[in-house]
């Protein structure tokens, strides 16, 4: 596979990931009719095709393989497949895989003590969606984003900040505020 091959697929392999009740489900169900994509929902994948698995982070690793193949398969028949899930840390991110990543950074702590505690900020984002604005606004701007094509100037430790009049230190689109 080219690079530009390989940056074709990631556009088209989007993780919404985040803290359990952080917004992930309701920023990829505003973002899918958008893209055209197929939704891939960790809770529906849970209550059938993963009912066999609990919340160990074995259990947690092999979720994310799961998740991801059921996205390659998608994006194998020519479609934008977006998933949404916890995906709490680096280890079940690389089982993952390479994807576009939205990080659902709205909450402090979600609804599980366990998760909580397994739960690591991703280093490494295309997008990092703050408490502020609209899940509507945020699907437009990770729309944008996607449909330019636009690079991530992301460094494992820095944030874009391309509206200067914010005083927030995440990428902000240029689109109108509602």
């Amino acid at each position: 596979m080219t690079e530009h091959d390989r940056h074709l697929w990631i556009r088209r392999k989007i993780l919404i990931m985040g803290l359990p009740g952080s917004g992930k489900t309701t920023l990829a169900r505003a973002l899918a009719p958008k893209l055209g994509a197929v939704h891939v929902n960790a809770d529906e994948v849970r209550a059938t095709i993963s009912r066999d698995l609990g919340f160990s982070l074995a259990d947690r690793i092999e979720q994310a393989r799961r998740m991801s193949a059921l996205c390659d398969r998608v994006i194998a028949d020519g479609r934008v497949a977006i998933a949404d899930f916890v995906c709490p840390n680096a280890e079940t991110r690389a089982a993952f895989g390479s994807a576009f990543v939205i990080f659902v950074d709205r909450i402090a702590q979600g609804r599980f003590a366990d998760t909580n505690r397994l739960f690591e900020a991703p280093t490494r984002f295309d997008l990092r969606v703050p408490p502020n604005e609209t899940p509507d606004y945020w699907a437009e701007a990770a729309y944008q984003h996607l449909k330019n094509g636009a690079e991530s100037d992301l460094h494992p430790d820095q944030e874009v900040n391309s509206h200067p009049s914010r005083s927030t230190d995440y990428f902000t689109p240029s689109i109108p505020v509602p």
